[in-house]
């Protein structure tokens, strides 16, 4: 392997491209440009296309329409026009159309602060659309991860056949790290799971027993109807109770029976800890130094550093906080994930280290938050 000097961005759009991303439809924002600039010229390389839309609704439209053509599609963009794509990311959502969706978060509310970092789109990356259905959110919070979490997320996309968003943030985006890449041999690529039925036994969206039904491109000789409305198994509109409560038990199933492989995170010194801190993207690089500090001092701190922040991993944030102390929540926000760490381990357990002024977390902030603790 030959180590390059990559930036965040790079990293995500070169494991698109490992991943087999062939199409990609987006419209500049800081600090996302950089990915469809590096696509704009690496995806006619590789036999795909790229296409710059007129705005952030028909970017998302236009991946969603490739998905359903056969093509891994991936988009990006900020907070403003990830505000613009909920209503087709819930679109995506109800049909199970694989797709995958990258928010490089800036400061806002509004335009905000365009190129400064923040993690203020956790929640709306959770509850953005209307209505209830699952999402899978991945946070890098390297240059490398983003190359890694990027395939993981189109992985999952085909695996389970749901947009699956990567949520990075400014910092991770703009930051150059040397890295040194998988050979692409190496690289697990997963493609969606086919049908070996005829086409008049085809139903897109049947129960089966893995709960994710095989998906057919459209062309290929198989009829089926695709709509935002609650649908039976062949894809058709429907108001019955006992067709629309199957689909969204399976819709939740599907996610839920596959946390092993759906909930990636790291544990750093949390067996004889008194105090754990908990954090995600670029605050956990902070975060990792602090704890490092601390350990010098003496003081019996562990770190849990999730990549995957929904579905929220609660039963691992559960055993790691069950003997301790204190759990330190930092984030580029006023305490969104902390709500769900203190949902699970009580309110009274919980430090919250926030900012949403555009300025990283400094590893003192977080020691001095464990020196409370």
């Amino acid at each position: 392997m030959t180590a390059r000097l990559m930036q965040g961005d790079e990293a995500c759009a070169e494991g698109a491209i490992a991943a087999g991303c062939r199409f990609f439809a987006g419209y500049p924002i800081t600090p996302a440009t950089d990915i469809a600039e590096v696509l704009a010229r690496r995806l006619p390389q590789v036999g795909g296309k790229f296409i710059q839309m007129e705005d952030e609704i028909a970017s998302m439209a236009a991946i969603i329409g490739a998905s359903v053509g056969g093509a891994k599609a991936m988009t990006a963009t900020s907070g403003p026009g990830f505000s613009l794509m909920q209503e087709n990311i819930g679109y995506a959502c109800m049909a199970e159309i694989p797709c995958v969706v990258v928010n490089v978060q800036r400061t806002g509310p509004s335009t905000g602060l365009p190129t400064s970092p923040s993690q203020g789109d956790v929640m709306q990356a959770r509850w953005g659309t209307h209505g209830d259905h699952p999402i899978i959110v991945l946070s890098p919070f390297s240059v490398r991860e983003a190359f890694d979490l990027t395939v993981r997320a189109f992985n999952m996309a085909e695996k389970y056949r749901t947009p699956v968003i990567l949520l990075m943030d400014e910092m991770i985006g703009h930051m150059r790290e040397k890295v040194e890449l998988p050979p692409p041999e190496t690289i697990e690529v997963v493609e969606r799971v086919i049908t070996s039925v005829p086409p008049e036994w085809y139903k897109a969206y049947e129960n089966t027993p893995s709960d994710v039904p095989p998906m057919i491109s459209f062309g290929q000789g198989y009829r089926y109807h695709i709509t935002g409305l609650f649908h039976d198994e062949r894809g058709f509109p429907t108001q019955r109770l006992d067709e629309i409560d199957p689909w969204i038990a399976r819709v939740f199933r599907k996610i839920e029976r596959n946390l092993r492989d759906i909930l990636i995170y790291e544990t750093d010194q949390v067996e004889d800890a008194e105090v754990v801190v908990i954090a995600y993207g670029a605050t956990a690089r902070s975060a990792r130094h602090a704890v490092r500090l601390a350990r010098e001092q003496g003081l019996r701190v562990g770190f849990l550093r999730l990549s995957t922040i929904w579905p929220f991993p609660e039963r691992i944030v559960a055993e790691v906080a069950e003997r301790i102390h204190r759990v330190i929540v930092p984030e580029m926000n006023l305490g969104q994930l902390a709500l769900e760490v203190e949902r699970v381990v009580g309110r009274r357990k919980v430090i919250r280290v926030g900012k949403a002024n555009g300025e990283m977390i400094a590893p003192r902030e977080i020691l001095d938050a464990i020196g409370r603790g």
